[in-house]
């Protein structure tokens, strides 16, 4: 086995329960924009392995392996039984779910890993700050946006895996990647999915916009060095091999376009975009450039 990569095997999952009004892991948060991001939709192969098994306004993707399926985030509490509901509506069970993947320990992508582990039985895994927040179910006061944050039901048992660790499932290896900036804990992941002979680097990025709660200045100095980790991680996306690009929320590299348009025709496949992650981390860089030189025009730190 190499160093820096984890083989997981075949795991005991327990069978789904059913859901209740009452069920403490499923109570609502943020019906506003719930509303905005849970908007129904059908489950959808992206290409070869890889599904997008979500909403409208929020990605959750699924990985198909020979050996079980890799789930990729959890979204809102009140959107599990309609995650839950896509997997199977592919002919696939919740006990086929091996292991659950964290981008970003926010309520509306970690809100539901609490429920979706239960009803699986799979581990959660996530990086080692990100690992923090998921098990007390709120986020710290080193994220920018701690003070809009709602607590979301904590995961009893996450698994901490580090940047450029690789994670084996069956024929599917996927790479963490250490994405801070728009949360600090934040991880994005890779894997390689093939298709009629072709195969693609696919990449899930975390969010990358530089939001924060009123009060936050990415240029203090008590945060000078998370902005250099965050300005680290454009450079991390440039430099990947990015064939498709998948983000948490779709609008934010123009996924849902790309949706509307394979839903019409597969070939040529709008998400095959080798530019795609360089883009993106640009996009979003001038965010941060921008942002920052507010700050400045305010009055500095």
């Amino acid at each position: 086995m190499k160093r820096g990569m984890i083989v997981i095997g075949a795991l005991i999952a327990a069978s789904a329960p059913a859901h209740s009004e009452s069920d403490p892991l499923l109570q609502p948060i943020a019906p506003e924009k719930a509303r905005e991001w849970l908007t129904p939709q059908d489950p959808v192969r992206v290409f070869g392995n890889t599904y997008l098994v979500g909403f409208g306004g929020l990605n959750i993707v699924l990985i198909r392996t020979d050996d079980g399926l890799v789930l990729l985030d959890g979204g809102l509490p009140q959107g599990v039984p309609q995650v839950e509901a896509n997997i199977r509506r592919l002919g696939l069970e919740l006990s086929d779910v091996k292991l659950i993947l964290s981008t970003e320990p926010h309520y509306d992508h970690s809100g539901g890993l609490a429920a979706l582990a239960r009803d699986t039985g799979a581990p959660v895994l996530a990086g080692e700050r990100a690992a923090a927040t998921l098990r007390r179910g709120r986020s710290g006061p080193d994220d920018p946006q701690v003070a809009w944050l709602p607590p979301f039901p904590p995961v009893e048992q996450v698994r901490i895996v580090g940047d450029r660790e690789q994670i084996r499932l069956g024929d599917v290896t996927i790479t963490a990647l250490a994405t801070p900036g728009h949360t600090p804990g934040s991880m994005s992941w890779t894997w390689r999915s093939c298709e009629s002979g072709r195969c693609a680097d696919v990449v899930f990025a975390a969010s990358l916009n530089p939001l924060a709660a009123e009060g936050y200045r990415f240029s203090a100095p008590a945060n000078r060095a998370e902005t250099a980790r965050f300005r680290q991680t454009f450079d991390k996306l440039r430099s990947l091999s990015c064939d498709i690009l998948l983000t948490t929320h779709p609008a934010a590299s123009q996924g849902d376009v790309k949706l509307a348009r394979l839903q019409q025709e597969r070939e040529p496949n709008p998400f095959l975009d080798p530019q795609a992650c360089a883009d993106y981390a640009d996009t979003y860089e001038r965010a941060l450039v921008k942002r920052l030189a507010e700050e400045a025009g305010a009055g500095g730190p």
